[in-house]
């Protein structure tokens, strides 16, 4: 695991609410000024970095003098509206004083469960890392409802990690990693330096929730290890305050509670793409595009396209055959079925007047291809 963190190229980091509101009396800007030091260090070394960042909440309710999380939805939502001005704020200054660009982007649990939607936040995601511009990630905590009352930034941040295919989740803690037993109470109690991303014995360990500012806990974390390591990523929980701690960790040094992934990176994705999800439809391509694919790893272009079979949407995966009818690819459609055959055996400079708007150049990107 530490290995795989210091050649990770990718690296979604959270940071919990204690940590970023200094246990609830407001946005701590030094320690904020700390972490996007150190990221801008990391991306400096040209690793691409995404921030999911707590603190919203926590953050409008000291704007509005409450000392105590208010339990009525409508309120959680207007301190959240208040507290991400603030957010957003303090990372922009911060990493801007770093020369590092940054980009607020909000989302919701059902961003990431709708297709169309998923296939959007990514493709802004990965477009946002490529101009090497750091994205902090909050949830849209002004406009969900039962999400702000069981959801938690634990969680987004593995969303996130599979959303782009990191390689690594580290998670900020306010504490030093994950317990045998709670260390308060049991002077048994041992440390876990490492462990498998997802044993069932780690939720026994993990205990019940966090702070009053902040809604996760150990056992939240340990679910979003074990998520997070569906698509291949592994995790490491650790003190937030250790100094230096990201580039620490990501020199290889062993600190905090590390999850590995069991599951390789390309297997995870080849796994989801053809155990998890049904096939909608498929394109037929010409021996040209099908050796550009198999042999060069190359997206997949309209102009290769030679027929189009069933009705998916954007979003939706498919096969692809090539002109044998043999099945050599799967992947995620950029375009619905009804738009794919408009524009199969066309230039990508020909899709605006087609289709009245200017999409995407692939019928897949090689991201979201495999081969079969």
């Amino acid at each position: 695991m530490r290995d795989s963190l210091k050649f990770a190229n990718r690296i979604v980091v959270k940071v919990g609410s204690s940590l970023v509101t200094n246990d609830g009396r407001g946005l701590d800007s030094e320690a904020v000024s700390n972490w996007c030091r150190q990221l801008a260090a990391l991306a400096s070394q040209g690793r691409e970095l995404v921030m999911v960042s707590s603190g919203a909440i926590a953050e409008g309710m000291k704007r509005l003098g409450w000392t105590v999380r208010p339990k009525q939805l409508h309120e959680l939502q207007a301190a959240a509206a208040v507290g991400q001005m603030g957010l957003a704020q303090m990372y922009e200054t911060k990493l801007r004083e770093h020369g590092v660009g940054s980009a607020q982007v909000l989302l919701t649990h059902a961003d990431l469960a709708d297709r169309e939607r998923y296939l959007n936040a990514r493709s802004t995601l990965l477009t946002l890392l490529g101009l090497r511009v750091i994205p902090v990630i909050n949830e849209n905590d002004t406009v969900v409802n039962d999400e702000i009352k069981f959801g938690d930034n634990d969680t987004l941040g593995a969303l996130v990690a599979n959303l782009i295919e990191a390689d690594a989740l580290v998670i900020l803690t306010d504490q030093a990693g994950l317990y045998s037993e709670d260390p308060r109470k049991s002077a048994t109690a041992r440390f876990i330096h490492h462990a498998i991303a997802g044993d069932p014995a780690l939720e026994q360990m993990a205990g019940g929730a966090g702070t009053a500012i902040g809604r996760g806990g150990m056992i939240t974390k340990i679910l979003a290890a074990k998520r997070a390591a569906s698509s291949g990523a592994s995790t490491i929980i650790t003190w937030g305050r250790e100094p230096d701690v990201l580039i620490r960790l990501c020199a290889g040094e062993s600190i905090g509670t590390a999850l590995d992934a069991q599951t390789p990176k390309l297997t995870a994705r080849k796994q989801w793409m053809i155990d998890h999800l049904k096939l909608r439809g498929s394109v037929t391509i010409d021996a040209g595009a099908a050796l550009k694919i198999q042999e060069s790893g190359k997206s997949l272009l309209p102009i290769g396209v030679v027929d189009v079979d069933g009705e998916f949407h954007r979003g939706d995966v498919i096969a692809v055959l090539d002109p044998k009818g043999c099945e050599v690819a799967r992947g995620l459609a950029n375009y619905a079925s009804s738009e794919a055959r408009l524009i199969s055996r066309k230039p990508s400079a020909e899709f605006e007047k087609i289709l009245g708007f200017s999409g995407e150049p692939e019928m897949i990107h090689r991201d979201n291809l495999v081969l079969l």
